[in-house]
């Protein structure tokens, strides 16, 4: 039994990292031997206090109690006090006389993770999360004699809790007069709100109270441990974790952990638009087919053998079936390394804005962007541009001051000509028709630089797209900086400097990429998907995560990916410099029993560290002889202990991604450059990446 003294320390101590800085991004590195969240030591002097703080009280609290001294208890001093906690002003249409309650809404990732994992759930199974959570909140919630708001769908109402069952996860109220009430949508009286409490016996769900504002601090650790319980069963559990037959496992390591990435990424807007709604629709999907399998299921008789009841039996197993369909998909969303791998497969079908054709009137549109030009740089475009190209009748020429609304108004064989100048977007440049977008000058002249959110910066799904002379900045957008979906697309002369993800060449779509500088890219730099065709040559592809990923995830309708990789040097790499993701095959395939006990030392091993996720990537580096200058640097292709760790800590949420389904781990690449995805490949440099030059990853 861990101490309450120890809870109320660490929730104390998020409750002053809220206050410090609400908007702030906290960065964890997450250690996988010790399952330690470590706070970044650049998170600035002034966070820094509070976050030592927090830490360092879990050790004064761990050696009081093995002192048997309880003068611990509390981390920021006996003689501060007051709330952590900032208030949350109660706002309404009506005049309503409702009090203020606790800020608790706005925790950081990282409080959330350290409290589920330390203090809420620990190495649970699903069967005992409600016992343990119960623990937890028996342990820190104050008993009775707290106010609170008892908020539901139709009515918000002021109430006193006299008792806590913490079994059930409910309190005991009652209503505090004169009644002081919120209606949604209707008219309530005293007499209804009294007839709802007798009908409960009182009685109400606990994650339903929400503690009234309080400045003495007395009732911060209430107002916490409720957020946490709030929390877990809107946006963690779900109805069906308890119906695993594989009880054994860890509830935070499996389900708590990605699905709370997946929360903070949706609610940071690096998941796209379009991968949420699928998410929340196979959310919604298998909890009605749940409900309906409960239901079908709690009204057969096992020893029954009437007609009826083996009917019942086969929509029982189709439903069960169904079930495991969308729960598979769901983990495959939830978890990070899978969720573009897999998981973005099929929303990358979203419908594309329309191709326009061409002009009825036959007419060519030149258009012009520049913000401002001088009469000599106007001179130089007429003189080298304009009129040897297109001095012709059926020319017409025209002036923009953004990009986007000059390729917004180009038909099928327009061109765009954008004059140097650095221009600011705020939206997606797509390009539906076979248009040509050029700069005129060098491509650190020509800048277009997208700021605000978004999916994708440029998305191409024209026939025949050519792009060449520019450099585009990518910021916040979470598809990549250049997305092809579909016909061709000739890049040639363009730097891309990526916040992101980089350049995603999907299904059918074909991309020329030469002569071009990509970089900064937080993933791949390029992610080539089955049946597309990309030719790279004559690029520099460098400090990206991996530099080129090639997703071999050919079904019986895809082909392989058809790729020309020719004097391109691939460099400064985190990961691998080309890296192949793909499926095993049942020779391939290895339990992940059988792979832990061939990965893991039988030796001096306890059960909690032989449940750790293992390294299961491997490199191989490519069949000739390396020049001296690709030896200069760190002279090392093998993996540093930082990317060991985030490795493994990536792979191991995918462990399982159904209880039928068997996880796999990687084997040693033996030839990857004679791969028949290749249709060419030579003359190419790799230099300085951290995992390796080549390497493979089997799902």
């Amino acid at each position: 039994m861990e101490s309450c003294e120890k809870r109320l320390a660490v929730d104390t101590g998020m409750a002053e990292v809220v206050v410090s800085d609400l908007d702030s991004y906290v960065h964890v590195e997450l250690e996988v031997e010790n399952n330690n969240c470590n706070t970044s030591s650049d998170e600035g002097q002034s966070e820094a206090p509070v976050t030592q703080a927090l830490f360092q009280d879990v050790e004064k609290d761990m050696d009081s109690e093995s002192s048997g001294d309880d003068s611990g208890t509390d981390p920021f001093g006996t003689e501060q006090s007051g709330t952590q906690l900032q208030r949350c002003e109660h706002k309404t249409e009506s005049n309503s006389s409702l009090p203020d309650t606790f800020q608790t809404g706005h925790l950081l990732f990282y409080e959330r993770f350290k409290a589920y994992q330390d203090y809420v759930l620990g190495d649970c199974k699903p069967s005992e999360v409600k016992a343990f959570t119960a623990d937890y909140l028996e342990k820190v919630v104050e008993p009775c004699d707290w106010q609170a708001l008892w908020c539901t769908d139709v009515f918000d109402v002021l109430v006193e809790v006299q008792d806590v069952d913490f079994k059930e996860l409910k309190a005991v109220v009652r209503l505090l007069l004169p009644m002081q009430c919120e209606a949604k949508g209707c008219e309530l009286t005293e007499d209804n709100i009294r007839s709802v409490l007798e009908a409960t016996q009182h009685h109400v769900p606990l994650k339903e109270l929400h503690a009234v504002y309080d400045e003495s601090g007395e009732f911060d650790q209430t107002a916490l441990a409720i957020e946490h319980l709030r929390f877990l069963y809107k946006h963690i559990w779900r109805q069906w974790d308890e119906e695993d037959e594989d009880d054994d496992f860890d509830y935070f390591v499996r389900c708590v952990e990605p699905r709370l990435r997946l929360y903070y990424d949706i609610l940071e807007d690096r998941v796209p638009a379009g991968l949420v709604v699928e998410y929340q629709t196979l959310l919604d999907n298998c909890s009605k087919v749940f409900e309906q399998f409960s239901v079908l299921r709690s009204g057969m008789c096992c020893d029954s053998d009437s007609e009826l009841d083996n009917v019942s039996m086969v929509e029982g197993l189709k439903l069960y079936d169904q079930l495991e369909t969308y729960k598979r998909k769901l983990h495959i969303i939830e978890n990070p390394l899978l969720r573009y791998v897999l998981g973005y497969k099929g929303n990358a079908r979203q419908q594309c804005v329309q191709s326009r054709g061409p002009r009825e009137s036959g007419l060519k549109v030149v258009h012009v962007v520049t913000s401002s030009c001088t009469a000599a740089q106007l001179q130089s475009l007429l003189n080298d541009r304009l009129l040897p190209m297109y001095s012709n009748d059926d020319t017409e020429i025209k002036f923009y001051g953004d990009p986007v609304s000059a390729v917004d108004s180009c038909h099928e064989g327009d061109v765009v000509i954008v004059l140097p100048g650095i221009f600011n977007v705020t939206s997606s440049i797509n390009l539906p028709d076979s248009i040509t977008v050029e700069g005129f000058g060098l491509p650190d002249e020509v800048v277009i630089e997208k700021k605000g959110k978004g999916d994708s910066f440029i998305e191409s799904t024209g026939a025949d797209v050519k792009i060449s002379n520019i450099k585009f900045i990518q910021h916040d957008a979470i598809e990549g900086i250049l997305c092809v979906r579909q016909g061709n697309l000739y890049m040639e002369n363009c730097v891309l400097q990526c916040e992101t993800t980089g350049v995603i060449v999907r299904t059918s779509a074909h991309l020329t990429m030469n002569i071009c500088d990509l970089y900064g890219s937080k993933g791949a730099g390029i992610e080539i998907y089955p049946g597309s065709v990309c030719s790279l040559v004559g690029n520099g592809i460098h400090h990206c995560k991996d530099g080129i990923l090639i997703k071999d995830f050919a079904g019986e309708l895809d082909v392989l990916p058809s790729i020309t990789m020719e004097n391109n040097v691939i460099h400064n790499n985190e990961g691998y410099g080309v890296i192949l993701v793909k499926p095993s095959t049942e020779d391939q395939a290895v339990p992940l029993e059988k792979a832990e006990e061939n990965l893991i030392k039988p030796a001096e091993q306890t059960p909690e560290e032989l449940a750790k996720p293992q390294i299961i990537t491997t490199f191989a580096t490519p069949p000739t002889k390396p020049t001296s200058e690709d030896q200069v640097g760190d002279g090392s292709h093998g993996t540093d202990s930082d990317l060991v760790s985030a490795s493994a800590r990536k792979w191991q949420l995918c462990r399982q991604l159904s209880r039928s389904k068997e996880a796999t781990c990687s084997r040693p690449v033996q030839d990857l450059l004679s791969h028949e995805i290749f249709v060419s490949i030579q003359g190419n440099q790799f230099r300085r990446n951290g995992m390796g030059d080549f390497g493979t990853f089997i799902c």
